[in-house]
């Protein structure tokens, strides 16, 4: 776990600072921007985009990108003007994440399966001055532009691999493209400090927040992913995880500067993944558990072989040994990664040793559930006690807060300091997680401080009663909330879903849990109904409160 501090400013100018100045020879604001062009100028005729029929090579994808810069710098989009995208993870969606920082502004990727108000409020708090949107989504955006009440300039975007819808704008996407200049002159921000997009955090206690990232933050992550899961050049990326969810963990500049292709994905569905592994040849993909459910859950007829050996990075919830098994049946290699929208998407990686190779699945799993440890992005990683700053023990035991420091840190909350100053007390970013630091330096997870349940005086980690309930081979899915109790306090309830054909009783998930956890911490009920999840496939707790509370009436 890295904990370094800085070191104290020398108080005159040594030699190493006398006649060696900073400028444009020797130094550039660091900006994933600069991939594009040199991967384009590199590999003009290697295949960047694969999205159905369209295939663009990447001399056309960058001069796409450049296009969309050049239509947008028309419109008087520049330096700090905000740019919204409801898009799906299809080509256009790529360009945003290039062609609008190109211009000095800034991306805002919206969430697709957001509300009209929701997405009103982002509109108006992100201020933005151009919405490029997805037709399928008119609906929703309409009634998203009434409640906003201010006129905005839509771009629409018709994708033949989508469902089409009613247009809103006053153009489309190919047409705004048509009037940008394929050579458009666009240069690197001056300052690496300079925002490049901002992304919203779900907002479930209130208005969603605005976490903005700067370019230093993007370039390092981008690379960071890159080293992290030591991905070779030209790899064949698949986009099941949401672009829009935190700026796609960084991917779409870290394909990008390795020259590799992005198979876009409109709609993540077992079929399609199983067409992209086997006719596109996919090497690596991101995604919440739910997908390596999809992939693992697929018949006969949805699946297509495939050769090549494949790499997913996972987040959320860690996979249980049975997912784990089964992954590795199918050629899949899971790495399992830790981040929040603050810090890029995952800046914590359970770095696998080989020798772990040989071990027995079960206990695999046991060490793939762990977060593990720093990015080599990330320059600080720790577990400490909440109001002393002070580091827990290495023991495996001792609970206390994550917190991270480094370039890979957002900015701060658009337009709201009390947020930013509260997220960075004490010189940290504070992430609202609790966990322990095991004997070898590994973070392991235990509960979201909010979500832990204390009970008789006694705290349960959620996440360790929802592993238990993994383990057991008939259930898919499960989470585990605080619910309250007069004689306790709080006592954990179980909400479960079950594999399909698979049957379990809540006597049984009981008793599976007595037999591996301490009798208290196991859950008083299940329940056995869907669970409500966010677009990014991560639970959604507080409604499951909301349902234990209305169950007990």
């Amino acid at each position: 776990m890295s904990t370094t501090t800085e070191r104290p400013v020398a108080s005159r100018r040594s030699a190493f600072e006398q006649d060696l100045e900073r400028g444009p020879a020797n130094h550039r604001a660091l900006s994933p921007l600069g991939f594009l062009p040199r991967t384009a100028a590199i590999y003009p005729d290697r295949l960047a985009i694969a999205h159905g029929r369209r295939r663009y090579s990447w001399s056309q994808a960058y001069e796409r990108c450049r296009r969309l810069a050049s239509a947008l710098a028309a419109r008087g989009i520049g330096l700090g003007d905000t740019v919204a995208a409801m898009l799906p993870n299809i080509p256009e969606m790529w360009e945003a994440h290039h062609g609008v920082p190109m211009t000095g502004a800034v991306l805002n990727a919206l969430n697709t399966r957001l509300d009209a108000e929701t997405l009103a409020f982002t509109l108006e708090h992100g201020e933005a001055r151009l919405l490029i949107t997805d037709t399928e989504y008119h609906p929703v955006i309409e009634r998203a532009l009434k409640i906003l009440g201010r006129p905005i300039p839509v771009v629409d975007v018709d994708d033949p691999e989508g469902p089409g819808g009613e247009r809103l704008g006053e153009t489309d996407y190919e047409s705004f493209l048509a009037g940008g200049d394929p050579a458009f002159e666009w240069s690197l921000p001056e300052d690496e400090w300079q925002a490049i997009a901002l992304n919203y955090t779900s907002g479930t206690t209130g208005d969603p927040k605005g976490v903005v990232y700067h370019h230093r933050g993007a370039y390092l992550n981008a690379l960071g992913n890159v080293m992290t899961w030591q991905m070779p050049q030209h790899p064949v990326y698949l986009w099941t995880l949401p672009m829009f969810h935190c700026s796609g963990w960084c991917f779409p500049w870290t394909v990008t500067a390795l020259a590799g292709t992005h198979v876009c994905l409109r709609k993540v569905e077992t079929a399609a993944i199983y067409r992209a592994f086997a006719e596109e040849r996919v090497t690596h993909l991101c995604g919440a558990p739910i997908v390596m459910q999809m992939i693992l859950a697929a018949d006969a007829a949805q699946q297509n072989s495939f050769d090549q050996p494949v790499k997913m990075m996972t987040a959320a919830a860690p996979p249980p040994a049975s997912v784990l098994a089964g992954m590795q049946a199918q050629g899949i290699e899971v790495t399992h990664v830790y981040g929040l929208t603050e810090v890029y998407g995952p800046a914590v990686v359970c770095a696998w040793h080989g020798e772990w190779d040989e071990l027995p699945i079960e206990q695999q799993a046991e060490l793939k559930a762990r977060q593990g440890v720093a990015y080599p992005v990330l320059d600080g990683l720790g577990v400490f006690d909440p109001e002393t700053l002070e580091p827990v023990p290495h023991d495996g035991e001792t609970l206390g807060e994550v917190a991270m420091r480094g370039n890979i840190v957002m900015k701060g909350y658009l337009k709201n300091p009390d947020a930013t100053g509260k997220a960075f007390a004490g010189g940290w970013f504070r992430t609202g997680d609790l966990g322990v630091v095991q004997r070898d330096g590994y973070l392991q997870l235990k509960d979201r401080s909010k979500d832990i349940i204390i009970s008789g005086g006694e705290n349960i980690s959620s996440i360790e009663v929802e592993n238990a309930l993994y383990r057991h081979p008939a259930v898919a899915a499960a989470a585990v909330v605080a619910h309250p109790d007069e004689k306790w306090g709080e006592t954990p309830w179980a909400f479960v879903e079950l594999k399909p054909g698979a049957s379990a009783s809540e006597a049984e998930l009981v008793e599976h849990c007595r037999s591996v956890l301490a009798h208290y911490k196991c859950p008083r009920r299940v329940l056995f109904e869907a669970l409500p999840k966010t677009s990014t496939g991560k639970i959604q707790k507080f409604e499951l409160r909301q349902r234990a509370r209305a169950a007990a009436g």
